[in-house]
């Protein structure tokens, strides 16, 4: 069975704003409530997460711990040295020794805990990552189709790749990094001010200056960075439609023209990405700057506090080191908004592709035919993509086991439409549909869609070999049953021209053979797959007049002793159609043989004439004649 042309997506790369920023579109319409949604898809993993916070506590309290004790040993040493001048005294190696090795036990410890907490976060956060990938792709197998006829494959795509990484990358890495900070911030403050609470104050100072200065700079430069982001797609975008239409474009010598808008958003792209990197740039030298001065201040009022006899040598090095580690965590604090919005952002979308409505369920008792004799039915069914727009009224018809039957009318008449009912693509809103006597909601789509063959008017094949693509029909065909139906479907006549044969492999784009040979590898599918009812829509479209002719054969052999439903715009093949169906505007205006259509002189005849010229001997102008 053919499918309907698959989309492809591209992961995009979204540029940041300095420190972070968040970026136009970053930020999710209901944050409390998708925050409460994935803190619930976490229920199941939150002792494991439980376990790798205290992990996570313990190990940067290990980690603040030591500088204090590293600390002590520097004032034995400092003190033993001048009393070994003075000659009170020696140096007290021994205590220094022990305090030398606890703060290593304490960073070993560290390590080793923050390492644990790293790959417990790893585990839990990438089985998540699987678990949402896994429900989106048995969701999109259980949505209703109307939902990808408004969604473009690339945004689908982006839900499953972007989206998930963004919680897979918070989840492993931000969720602990916001637990460390935040206890490195209260642990290191509580040890600065055992210290020295005026020091603490000093050091206190630079936060709210580092803060204003960071504030100034990421206000400049985030409208560079917006501009840059923009420009980034512009440029994307330019140059994948003038690849994608370089034919057309070197056709119409639009080259000069292409180049010169491709300047433009270039051109624009290079002010704004240098003038955001420039300031982004500034930001870490005036925040060394602005720390250097906080050094200073805290080296002369710790060398006046010692000259005082107030604190020890030892506690102005820890001192130094804990502000050293207390401005790290404060910039990675400032972030958590940021990282939490895109989080949740990216998860609302997850959220609500998972809670789009799905297909009418199937029904618990299922029907299981032995065999599928072909009699299809139609019974006043009425339908629209639209409940409140009905596109199809009130239509009814029947195909005999064995009959070909052909739907034609103009663009937007409904036919494919009815094959698409005919196979619960979509639901009818009102009606029956009925296979030799069962209403098809008595079957399960699977069992119900192996009754059927499709070939779709827009081909879709794969990036692999032919013979592959052909048994995508019927999987478990050998390969000898793969060239019967291509012969039958005249796959055959081409696939010898071609390197390799069977074996040639597709490119990603299915470019490397024609249009009516991706039409004819369809139909070869459809041979394979061997239906009990078969359906043509719009077969012939991509071929040429002597092509059609050997499809026409093949598909009158096809479809001989099976129940064949055809869409086509080309009357000329159905003319030997038992019953052709003339749709307009969702309804059957005309039903019979061509000629009887014919006969009628009514719309059927008046979208015969228009297509074609017929001689005049022929049994068409002697029809329209009648007609006149």
């Amino acid at each position: 069975m053919s499918h309907g042309p698959s989309g492809s997506g591209r992961r995009s790369s979204r540029p940041r704003g300095p420190m972070g920023a968040m970026m136009k579109g970053d930020k999710a319409s209901d944050f409390k409530g998708t925050m409460k949604k994935l803190i619930r898809y976490l229920g199941r993993y939150r002792v494991v997460i439980l376990i790798a916070i205290l992990i996570a506590v313990a190990s940067t309290a290990s980690s603040i711990a030591g500088p204090k004790i590293l600390g002590q040993a520097t004032t034995i040493l400092f003190e033993g040295l001048l009393e070994t001048i003075r000659g009170t005294g020696v140096v007290d190696f021994d205590s220094i020794k022990k305090f030398i090795f606890i703060t290593l036990a304490l960073y070993v410890g560290s390590g080793i805990l923050s390492y644990g907490q790293g790959w417990i976060m790893a585990r839990v956060s990438t089985n998540i990552a699987y678990r949402f990938r896994r429900d989106i792709a048995e969701k999109i197998n259980k949505m209703k189709l109307k939902y990808f006829d408004k969604t473009t494959h690339g945004e689908v795509l982006s839900r499953i790749t972007n989206d998930v990484d963004t919680i897979n990358q918070t989840l492993s890495q931000s969720l602990s990094q916001i637990i460390t900070s935040a206890i490195t911030v209260v642990g290191v403050l509580i040890m600065m001010f055992t210290i020295s609470w005026m020091m603490t104050l000093l050091a206190l100072v630079i936060i709210p200056l580092s803060g204003g200065i960071v504030a100034f700079i990421v206000k400049k430069s985030q409208k560079h960075f917006n501009q840059q982001q923009e420009y980034i797609g512009h440029v994307n975008s330019h140059v994948e439609e003038m690849y994608g239409g370089h034919v057309v474009m070197k056709a119409f010598n639009g080259e000069e023209k292409s180049q010169e808008k491709f300047e433009g958003y270039n051109s624009t792209l290079y002010k704004s990405a240098w003038k955001s990197q420039f300031f982004s740039g500034l930001m870490m030298p005036i925040m060394t700057f602005v720390g250097n001065l906080g050094y200073v201040g805290i080296a002369i009022m710790g060398g006046w506090l010692a000259i005082k006899e107030v604190i020890g040598v030892g506690d102005i090095q820890a001192f130094i080191q804990y502000v050293r580690t207390f401005t790290q965590p404060i910039a990675q604090l400032a972030n958590v908004s940021n990282v939490l919005q895109r989080t949740a952002a990216a998860a609302e979308r997850v959220f609500e592709f998972i809670e789009e409505p799905e297909e009418v369920a199937e029904t618990t008792d299922p029907l299981k035919l032995e065999e599928v004799k072909g009699l299809v039915e139609f019974k006043n069914v009425s339908f629209g993509y639209d409940p409140e727009k009905i596109i199809i009224h009130n239509f009814s018809a029947v195909a005999q086991p064995g009959q070909k039957i052909a739907i034609v009318g103009p663009t937007g008449a409904g036919k494919t439409t009815m094959v698409k009912l005919l196979m619960r693509f979509y639901d009818i809103n009102s009606g029956s549909i009925f296979v030799d006597g069962n209403n098809i909601y008595d079957f399960t789509r699977k069992d119900l869609r192996d009754m059927f063959g499709m070939v779709l008017q827009d081909t879709w094949l794969f990036n692999d070999t032919i013979l592959e693509n052909i048994r995508y029909g019927r999987p478990v065909a050998n390969d000898a049953e793969v060239v019967s139906a291509a012969e039958a479907a005249h796959v055959d006549q081409f696939v010898h021209t071609l390197a390799g044969g069977y074996h040639m492999e597709l490119n990603e784009e299915v470019t490397n053979i024609s249009e009516g040979q991706k039409q004819l590898l369809t139909i070869a599918r459809a041979v394979l797959a061997d239906p009990p009812v078969l359906i043509l829509d719009e077969a012939t479209s991509s071929v040429d007049t002597r092509t059609e002719i050997l499809i026409q054969r093949a598909m009158d052999e096809l479809m001989e002793n099976r129940t064949s439903f055809v869409i086509a715009h080309r009357l000329s093949t159905i003319r030997n159609a038992d019953l052709i169906l003339v749709m307009d505007e969702g309804d059957i205006v005309e039903q019979g043989t061509h000629k009887e259509l014919l006969a009628k002189c009514g719309f059927y005849a008046e979208l015969y004439n228009s297509q074609f010229e017929v001689t005049e001997d022929s049994p068409e102008t002697i029809a329209m004649e009648a007609c006149d």
